[in-house]
């Protein structure tokens, strides 16, 4: 009766909470419209365009197609009337669109030309708000030692200009990334921080946001009675001034606190108010929380077939947003839920993808908590540095005064003292000079060393531990007696996949780790391409049956070029591969060559998925980790098309790709041809 009672107080809150959000827009609307309707009226006017990007905020978690559609509008019309103001405003609305979209990258590359945009007017206010968009992104984006810099940089700039709300918003998201990493004890230390600043400011709503956050972590931690009174506290506050988007996420934090106590019941309450809400919502990131949340409390009470529609939401959506912490929770639900529907294939599979994801944030959060530290104590150090330069200049003012006085009475010796300091400074940067040239020669050799090293462990870690952990996984479940025999000889096709993935995986590695560290020598002869792609066909011909996939080696026997057997060896597997990785069932990958006055132009071409124009102008960097699943989550290292530039170019060739989205893709590389000297000399 009494859980009635309040569920029927909420639904008649809730309603009043949004109509009265809808009053807000409704108002802007009306605005706009009526100015619309004047005699008179030009869109070209900054007092409209404030009210759309007014208005695109708004809506920003309610329509978000509505906020694209009203930055971009009025980005438009601020160009046309070339009013920086506002161009800024409208592009951070369309950066905070990606942003919400998981496109992290197009949000940054949005707030940055916002910065260049508002660069002129000096308006601090405006590039703070920017600034801290920016590193917000990267937060997001898992780069969360960028995220730090950029949060110091608004700490320092907010300091200066004495903007009390900004210094609580960028506090409260430093405190936000180091709970992120689990470090709560220093994420409680800022929250303390933004709790003072919040204080002075007297807005009893930035409290309540920050007592929410606060909840979370202390919930994270187990001290559920602070979690409690802190979510408790929020809740009316944002009940009484109607923030919908927050209370959502205030229902779900209570839910989560009583989730933590094992109190499935009223977790599964608050969890069900704040999905209520969101359905008035368009928040990716924080529908795909509350899901786990609701699929957890769920699969508490044993309703196991509620909890796997959950967890299944929130594993798609959290995919499509790449918000990988939310991956792995959903997954790691998913494979307790098949492992007790006896499904063992999908929770090996599930388990899988939650081990590849607990090893990738594990190695990242241990990497980047290191970042952050060596950021936060070289920015404090730069920043000690600098004040003890000014209080050695102020120093030397005073110094150059009394010297003034004193040089009225002892000139002569003065000028003898400032000529031998002359020539001492004059050697001095002489040394520094050579000492700094030096030091950035060794600087580069040592990231370059850096690189190697973290692509080499990032491949081990991701492409290498998943299958192994896998296949040590279903060696336990065997050996603990969860599966017999037979269940085992069920999971022999995939494991099998699985150790071909780490053979070639390995091949690729150690061919690469030669060229790196330039242990790799080209031994050239003459190769019969015609006959090291059958073999590369009959290697790889197994997987592409599973596939349906059709290859067809249009090559004769004459295509013979002077190169290393073992590198055009590696280029050739590497390439079919990939062209089997990215053709969906029943393709057809054709293999040919054009004969060029001096060279053999060689072409792998598929009828697969096609590669887009960002992608084609950066697979083949040397330092880039672009790296796919196919059309049958096939894994790769994002290794393989760089290694194929080396060999190629090792061998006097070039390589290059022509490709349009779902029209397939042909990679092309040539080869010297072999010619008389060649042949007599071989």
């Amino acid at each position: 009766m009494k859980r009635s009672l309040l569920l029927l107080i909420i639904l008649v809150f809730g309603f009043n909470q949004i109509c009265a959000q809808l009053a807000r827009r409704d108002s802007l609307e009306y605005q706009i419209k009526k100015q619309r309707s004047e005699q008179g009226f030009s869109p070209k006017d900054s007092t409209f365009i404030s009210l759309l990007n007014n208005l695109g905020s708004e809506l920003r978690y309610y329509k978000t197609d509505s906020l694209l559609a009203l930055s971009q509008e009025a980005y438009k019309l601020s160009v046309d009337i070339g009013n920086g103001h506002t161009m800024g405003e409208s592009l951070v609305g369309i950066g905070n669109f990606y942003s919400d979209k998981g496109d992290y990258d197009q949000a940054i590359k949005n707030y940055q030309k916002a910065l260049n945009a508002t660069k002129q007017l000096e308006n601090k206010h405006l590039t703070l708000t920017i600034l801290n968009s920016i590193a917000g992104a990267y937060d997001f984006k898992g780069d969360y030692a960028e995220a730090l810099s950029g949060y110091l940089e608004c700490i320092e700039i907010a300091t200066q200009i004495d903007n009390l709300t900004m210094l609580s918003i960028v506090n409260e998201n430093i405190a936000n990334l180091y709970a992120a990493q689990k470090d709560f004890n220093q994420a409680i230390e800022f929250f303390k921080t933004v709790k003072k600043i919040n204080k002075k400011i007297g807005n009893e709503i930035y409290a309540a946001e920050t007592m929410s956050n606060m909840a979370s972590v202390y919930a994270d931690m187990g001290n559920l009675e602070y979690a409690m009174f802190n979510i408790n506290s929020s809740i009316t506050t944002f009940e009484k001034h109607k923030k919908m988007d927050w209370l959502a996420y205030a229902y779900e934090i209570k839910g989560k606190t009583y989730l933590k106590e094992k109190d499935y019941k009223w977790a599964l309450f608050w969890y069900k108010q704040s999905e209520m809400i969101h359905k008035n919502l368009e928040d990716d990131r924080g529908e795909t929380s509350l899901l786990n949340g609701l699929s957890e409390a769920y699969f508490g009470k044993e309703k196991d077939s509620l909890s796997e529609q959950y967890a299944l939401r929130a594993y798609d959506i959290s995919k499509k947003i790449k918000f990988h912490e939310e991956t792995q929770r959903s997954s790691f639900i998913l494979y307790k839920l098949k492992k007790n529907k006896g499904d063992f294939d999908s929770a090996l599979a599930y388990h899988e993808i939650y081990q590849t994801l607990n090893d990738t944030l594990s190695a990242n959060k241990n990497e980047k908590n290191l970042t952050m530290l060596v950021t936060k104590l070289e920015y404090e150090r730069q920043k000690e540095s600098l004040m003890a330069e000014n209080a050695k200049a102020l120093a030397s003012q005073k110094r150059y005064i009394y010297a003034a006085l004193f040089i009225l009475v002892i000139f002569l010796i003065v000028t003898l003292i400032v000529r031998r300091n002359e020539k001492i400074q004059k050697r001095l940067n002489t040394e520094l000079y050579d000492k700094t040239a030096e030091l950035v020669k060794n600087e580069k050799e040592l990231r370059d060393i850096n690189e190697t090293k973290d692509k080499l462990f990032s491949i081990i870690g991701h492409d290498l531990r998943g299958p192994i952990a896998a296949f040590q996984g279903l060696l336990k479940l065997y050996r603990g007696g969860e599966i017999d025999g037979k269940e085992f000889l069920q999971f022999i096709p995939k494991l099998g996949a699985d150790i071909d993935h780490i053979s070639f995986t390995l091949n690729n590695l150690l061919s690469w780790g030669r060229t790196q560290m330039n242990g790799s020598v080209t031994k050239p002869g003459i190769v019969s391409l015609e006959s090291l792609v059958n073999e590369n066909i009959n290697l790889l011909d197994e997987t592409a049956k599973v596939k349906s996939i059709n290859i067809v080696n249009k090559l004769t026997t004459k295509t013979l070029t002077w190169s290393d057997n073992d590198q055009i060896d590696i280029v050739i597997r590497n390439l079919m591969s990939n062209a089997i990785k990215f053709t969906p069932e029943k393709g057809l990958i054709t293999i040919d060559a054009i004969e060029r006055s001096s060279n053999w132009e060689v072409s792998v071409r598929d009828t697969g998925v096609g590669i887009d124009i960002e992608t084609q102008k950066k697979i083949f960097n040397k330092n880039s980790n672009v790296t796919t699943y196919g059309t049958n989550d096939e894994k790769g290292t994002g290794l393989g098309l760089s290694l194929c530039k080396e060999m190629v170019e090792k061998n006097n060739g070039k390589i290059w790709v022509e490709s349009f989205m779902e029209n397939g893709s042909c990679f092309y590389f040539t080869l010297p041809k072999v010619n008389n000297k060649f042949q007599k000399a071989g």
